[in-house]
């Protein structure tokens, strides 16, 4: 069918994050005969861009994250932090780089300024990154030839900061070749994780940066709308994740979710066996989006046509739950409630016990991430702070028949919490607004 042809029809439910269905979404959707991005479903095409409402976090407040980290590296016995790849890296300096075997680490020092370690034919770029950061183009970058030990510039750089002797906080997303790397170079200094700074920078957002995540949420949720009023029966899972991620474009961002149909539902992250939408089965869609860095995750669990008493009553104690976990979460309480709240719902209702039926968290920090510290789980016992941000995605999986999930981001206010979207009210209409 043309995809100008397809028919609006009521919103159909999808899945979880498309890590699956992104890849193969572009292919997808140029299977459907005739689809061209200028003949999108009215649903899509009449979308438009919201690029302009994100405005980019502020060299001063970068400036100032630096001069939070510092605060924290006094507090946890830390000299320097080493940061090499990840979403740290472009936190702290706007640099952002793709990891190989070549080194290029930002090494930060409880005092003085920062200095780089960059392939030295790499030089122009890294500056040219740096430049858009609170470092500027004039950061002292040590450079290092294909032929040379990167890791004896680590080492000079940090003996001519005054670091010779005591801690340094590698990054948890360093690779081993990296970490080892500056140990045998810094043969006299400790090597510890740098987590409490760089979570402890990270896991408490700005106003700024809750803005651009509520952004991001606001425009998964659109694009899942317009995509699920674009479903029809014989769509593929990849043609309808798709169709979510022309969507996401249409609004002017990079986003996706991955889909998965009826008994696949039932696996939280889905499966890349071949599904195809028919009536009376459930959709499981779970993905989310990128503005200016920060991530959404949203998912939606929805039916094409009518739905069973079972599926109903699932959805129901799924809802339940996800309005627990966000009545229970406020500042001060341990992250680990939350997940108690959601789960004690689930379980009391006959879906348990522990793991049995709601078989992950019920949440996990997001940022620039989608998934970053701290975590609502057990064991996790964390306060919650305000301005820090999480999925809240209570589940329930019955394995050979089908899975319900219902995922918005939260926001821990001054005296609670907040959805940045509207919950789904039911699996007839999931985008049902009141």
């Amino acid at each position: 069918m043309d995809c100008h042809c397809v028919p609006e029809r009521k919103p159909v439910r999808f899945s979880r994050r498309q890590f699956i269905g992104v890849a193969s979404g572009a292919a997808a959707l140029t299977a459907l005969p005739g689809c061209a991005h200028s003949n999108l479903p009215p649903s899509i095409a009449g979308l438009k861009s919201r690029k302009s409402e994100a405005v980019p976090i502020g060299k001063d407040e970068m400036l100032a994250r630096t001069e939070h980290a510092r605060q924290l590296m006094s507090a946890n016995n830390l000299d320097a932090i080493v940061i090499t790849t990840g979403s740290s890296l472009p936190y702290f300096s706007a640099a952002r780089w793709w990891t190989s075997e070549r080194l290029f680490a930002m090494v930060l020092p409880a005092k003085g300024q920062p200095f780089f370690v960059c392939p030295a034919f790499e030089e122009d770029r890294a500056r040219e990154q740096l430049a858009n950061g609170p470092f500027g183009a004039n950061s002292d970058i040590r450079t290092w030839q294909e032929d040379e030990d990167p890791y004896a510039r680590v080492a000079q750089g940090c003996s001519d900061l005054g670091v010779r002797t005591g801690t340094i906080g590698i990054e948890e997303k360093t690779p081993f070749v990296f970490s080892n790397g500056v140990a045998k170079a810094l043969p006299v200094l400790q090597i510890a994780s740098a987590t409490p700074v760089t979570a402890g920078c990270r896991m408490v957002k700005s106003d700024n940066e809750i803005a651009l995540m509520r952004l991001a949420a606001q425009v998964t949720l659109a694009a899942y709308a317009a995509a699920y009023h674009a479903l029809h029966e014989g769509m593929t899972q990849q043609q309808f994740a798709a169709l979510v991620k022309q969507a996401h474009e249409q609004l002017g961002f990079s986003g996706g979710a991955e889909v998965q149909v009826g008994e696949y539902s039932a696996l939280p992250h889905g499966s890349t066996h071949p599904q195809q939408i028919k009536e009376g089965t459930i959709l499981l869609m779970d993905g989310g989006c990128s503005v200016e860095g920060y991530a959404s995750d949203i998912s939606r669990t929805f039916v094409l046509g009518k739905p069973s008493d079972k599926m109903k009553s699932v959805f129901d104690i799924v809802h339940r739950a996800q309005s627990a976990a966000l009545a229970s979460a406020r500042p001060g309480v341990p992250c680990e409630s939350v997940d108690a709240a959601a789960r004690s719902v689930i379980v009391d209702a006959g879906y348990g016990p522990g793991f049995k039926y709601f078989t992950h968290r019920v949440g996990h920090g997001m940022g620039m991430d989608g998934h970053e510290w701290p975590y609502l789980v057990h064991g996790d016992k964390t306060p919650l702070q305000p301005n820090m941000t999480f999925s809240d995605e209570p589940g329930i999986y019955i394995r050979g028949e089908f899975g319900v999930r219902l995922e918005d981001d939260m926001h821990i206010t001054a005296s609670g919490a907040e959805l940045f979207t509207p919950q789904s009210p039911s699996l007839e209409d999931p985008f049902a607004t009141s």
